[in-house]
């Protein structure tokens, strides 16, 4: 169930793992950690071109920029309970640069932003019915 579109920044705290599903599409997830004080962990899960570029390009600890889809998602634990998590479903991912001093005239240079994107998204959201004010 998507609630609404979300674009957050963060670290990469746990790398991507790509998958694919049963009709061979695949999917990669990774967990960033949204917060800089403490960990506040949002999934992020990225489908088709997305994922692939995502998986051969991302690492622990980048910084990256999430545009998606903003979903709470059921999992299982491995003890057999299920536990609410809040997922972004990616469609569009930039890999921010090097903040450090040795970086800072790359900072300023509009390629030092990569920007990975997924074309096959719709900007439809929510319908105007579904708005509950």
């Amino acid at each position: 169930m998507s609630l609404a579109k979300a674009v957050v920044t963060g670290t990469v705290y746990r790398a991507p793992e790509k998958r694919f599903t049963s009709n061979n599409v695949p999917i990669s997830a990774f967990a960033l950690n949204i917060s800089d004080n403490e960990e506040t962990l949002v999934r992020i899960v990225a489908k088709g071109n997305l994922a692939d570029t995502v998986a051969e390009t991302i690492n622990k600890a980048d910084r990256v920029v999430v545009e998606g889809r903003l979903q709470n998602n059921t999992v299982k634990s491995e003890d057999g309970s299920e536990k609410r998590i809040v997922e972004i479903d990616a469609f569009a991912i930039e890999k921010m640069a090097n903040t450090g001093a040795s970086s800072a005239s790359q900072a300023k240079s509009p390629d030092s932003i990569v920007q990975f994107g997924q074309t096959d998204f719709s900007d439809d959201l929510i319908g105007e019915d579904e708005i509950p004010f």
